[in-house]
């Protein structure tokens, strides 16, 4: 069948697409690899690595989807197709390309878009779906993974990730595409896509925006700041380095930078957009090596903070100086804490801490953020995994009044500050994280020293988060066989620790070591979550884009020692379990 899919793709290529394929017709395992399945569509959108074939992200594949989306709003009638979509995208191979894609299958469909301009982020395209009522939003993004991939992200017209329900909708119209060189589009030039104009038109009903829609998220930013006056004190006098990492954060953070008179550093050589990223092994925030350049320069200027923001700017990496002076880097959950911290604290000290006050995290997410904010007088709402679930509960609240939305994270690095946005966003965090280092300062502090008490307050958490990647055509099936085969385990005690309750997410139910089972009120999902005692867990889940097993480990202790020696022995132990 895959050979098939292969001859008609061969046939119906252009001559240029059809050297790439001269290069593999005599491979038959990568052309299994590229066109036995198609490249999956689910909440999370579909990434996969750029080139051809139905297993990779190309012109066609995103023309196909974008048919779905497209069928997806005429089915909800005029008025949807009225309001139309908007488009974004980031720095990433044919990222630019790919969004006129979707321009020419919307208006083959005379369905009205919105496209920037230029290379935008992922919170911009989500307040832009709102602030131009927009009823979806398409990024063009494979996040921080590696040069080779691209991916297509949809959003709803909250501006959150697309709900469940409205995505299954759009896979059923794009399923109903067998052949992707069927797919209806107006063929429009690159030429007629230039930078740096805005509010003309691409095409009949696609019309390229620009600044008059990033100043209403600039002016969004701003009113979010909750020290103005000790930023204006001490702008112009911290250190700070910042990296965009060749992506779409640099416009966006350095103008808020600009805007509040903070003193950043760039790192010059990952200023500029490079589809390759050159001076790093993978864009990722979170990784050592990826902000090395920025350490580096750090150490050079005596810089006490270091940031670095993904390619499409969701998911903000930080380094500070430790006790000893050099730079360490914090995790996800460390950052989320410390913004968490921050925010709940100077609401507290301005008496502007509403009593209904609410944080928002992930169930993966580390239990230190319920323990503080509960101390400090939030209530805490934990949902799956994926930022569509807090969007959902911004939405919620704003319908019911039942609470105020303060702050919203999950460990992978990604949090919201406000509610101008419904994704994760980098560029406000960016701008508070300066902000935070500014006023503890002002009270002789710093952020490492910071997190240290907040550590003495609450307990030394430590964290253990990894992936198993299973290759291959069958990767997904044999993932599925192994979380099969984890529901069939009756699980008592883990790496010496006594499991008080296995929790299955696909099931929606609990069962306690007593045998006691509850309802899990949450949406259905493939995730079993192990709790242990006081608020320590392990969790495993399924990727949602790729064949990747998740699992979290979250402990604490006396003491920084023995909460990591515990964190490894039940990473140890539960990929032992997984194995068995």
């Amino acid at each position: 069948m895959y050979k098939n899919t292969f001859q008609n793709w061969y046939n119906n290529v252009t001559v240029d697409e059809r050297r790439e394929l001269d290069l593999i017709k005599d491979n038959d395992q990568e052309i299994k690899e590229r066109f036995a399945l198609d490249l999956a569509f689910g909440t999370a959108g579909m990434r996969g690595e750029v080139g051809l074939g139905t297993f990779r992200m190309n012109s066609y594949t995103v023309k196909r989807a974008t048919e779905g989306v497209a069928k997806y709003l005429i089915s909800l009638g005029k008025e949807a197709m009225e309001r139309g979509v908007v488009i974004a995208y980031d720095t990433r191979r044919f990222s630019r390309e790919f969004a006129l894609n979707v321009c020419e299958v919307l208006t083959a469909y005379n369905i009205k878009g919105y496209v920037f301009e230029d290379v935008r982020p992922v919170p911009m395209c989500s307040y832009a779906v709102r602030a131009l009522g927009a009823e979806v939003g398409v990024m063009i993004t494979a996040s921080h993974n590696p040069k080779e991939y691209n991916g297509y992200k949809v959003y709803g017209p909250d501006g959150a990730q697309m709900s469940p329900e409205s995505t299954k909708k759009v896979v059923a119209f794009i399923d109903e595409i067998t052949n992707p060189f069927s797919v209806k589009y107006t063929p429009i030039s690159m030429d007629k896509f230039p930078k740096g104009v805005e509010n003309v038109a691409l095409s009949e009903t696609v019309t390229i925006v620009g600044k008059s829609v990033d100043q209403g998220y600039f002016d969004a930013l701003e009113k979010l700041s909750l020290s103005p006056e000790i930023v204006k004190e001490r702008g112009s006098d911290i250190k700070l380095v910042y990296t965009p990492i060749h992506g779409a954060g640099y416009y966006p953070v350095t103008t808020m930078f600009k805007r509040k008179g903070i003193n950043a550093t760039v790192v010059a050589e990952q200023a500029n957009p490079d589809t390759e990223f050159s001076t790093v092994r993978v864009p990722n925030p979170e990784n050592a090596d990826t902000l090395s350049m920025g350490i580096a320069l750090g150490n050079k200027i005596g810089a006490d903070v270091v940031l670095g923001t993904d390619p499409d700017s969701d998911r903000l990496g930080v380094a500070v100086r430790d006790d000893k002076g050099e730079f360490v880097l914090l995790s996800g959950n460390q950052i989320g804490i410390l913004l968490l911290d921050y925010i709940l604290s100077k609401k507290i000290e301005d008496g502007t801490l509403p009593s209904n006050g609410a944080v928002v995290k992930t169930i993966v997410t580390s239990t230190l953020a319920d323990r503080l904010a509960t101390k400090r007088g939030a209530t805490v709402f934990n949902v799956l995994t994926g930022f569509k679930f807090i969007g959902e509960k911004i939405k919620e609240w704003e319908e019911s009044g039942d609470y105020v939305y303060l702050f919203g994270f999950e460990e992978s690095y990604g949090s919201l500050i406000g509610t101008h946005a419904r994704d994760k966003d980098a560029v406000i965090a960016s701008v508070t994280f300066a902000e935070m280092l500014m006023y503890l300062e002002s009270k002789g502090s710093g952020v490492y020293q910071r997190l240290q008490e907040l550590f003495e307050e609450f307990g030394y958490y430590s964290e253990s988060n990894t992936s198993i990647t299973y290759k291959g055509l069958s990767g997904m099936s044999d993932m599925k066989k192994v979380m099969d085969g984890l529901r069939q385990k009756t699980i008592t005690e883990i790496g010496g620790e006594k499991v008080l309750a296995v929790s299955d997410y696909l099931k929606g139910e609990t069962v306690s070591a007593d045998g006691a089972v509850t309802k899990i009120t949450l949406p259905k999902s493939d995730v079993v979550y192990i709790t242990l005692s006081d608020g320590q867990f392990i969790c495993i889940r399924p990727s949602g884009t790729e064949p990747k097993l998740k699992i979290y480990v979250l402990v604490f202790d006396g003491d920084k020692e023995s909460s990591v020696s515990k964190s490894e022995k039940l990473m140890s132990a539960t990929k032992k379990l997984l194995e068995d």
